[in-house]
């Protein structure tokens, strides 16, 4: 019974339903039109705000500084600029203390990259710093070791995480590591 009273309020003719419209249509837009106004405005004054503090911020009196150019360090091939693959590396102007892990040259080279951690990049500069055996490798100190990473600039901390001297000392008496294993059947 309660829904009685809505049937006679429903419109019976087209005219109605276009008057229902409008009024409707009529309040959608007044509601739009207040919205649009009031956001504007809040919006202006953020932009306002962020206008002001970007001039803050922003150091607009900047010159480019004149005579700073590029140091060029490789050549296209990838080799580095003035350094030539038959140097010899100078020991006496080392940082590092030979005195402490030996001497060796290019003939006694071992396959460094047989040590976790060590890759043919690594095992280049390794080479390019004088080191090229496992038994200077098994005989590094503490301070050897800091020395290295800071002359290869790569990994820093790899040398004590993937124990190089460990697995140098294995390999230098003829034994295999795990990882020794898989480099040589992968060969």
């Amino acid at each position: 019974m309660p829904l009685l009273f809505l049937q006679n309020l429903a419109p019976v003719s087209s005219w109605e339903y276009f008057v229902v419209f409008v009024i409707g249509f009529g309040c959608f837009l007044i509601g739009w039109i207040f919205s649009k106004r009031k956001t504007k405005r809040k919006y202006e004054k953020l932009l306002e705000e962020c206008e002001s503090k970007k001039n803050e911020i922003i150091n607009t009196s900047y010159a480019p500084s004149e005579g700073v150019r590029a140091v060029k360090t490789r050549e296209r091939s990838g080799i580095a600029v003035g350094s030539s693959d038959d140097t010899a590396f100078d020991i006496e102007n080392s940082p590092l203390n030979f005195d402490s892990f030996g001497i060796a040259n290019a003939s006694e080279k071992d396959d460094l990259k047989r040590i976790k951690g060590v890759g043919p990049f690594i095992e280049d500069k390794l080479n390019t710093i004088g080191i090229y055996t496992f038994d200077q490798i098994s005989k590094f100190t503490p301070e050897d070791m800091q020395t290295v990473t800071e002359l290869i600039s790569f990994f820093p901390g790899r040398i004590e995480r993937d124990d190089w001297k460990g697995q140098a000392s294995i390999l230098k008496k003829g034994g295999d590591t795990d990882f020794s294993k898989r480099v040589s059947s992968k060969s």
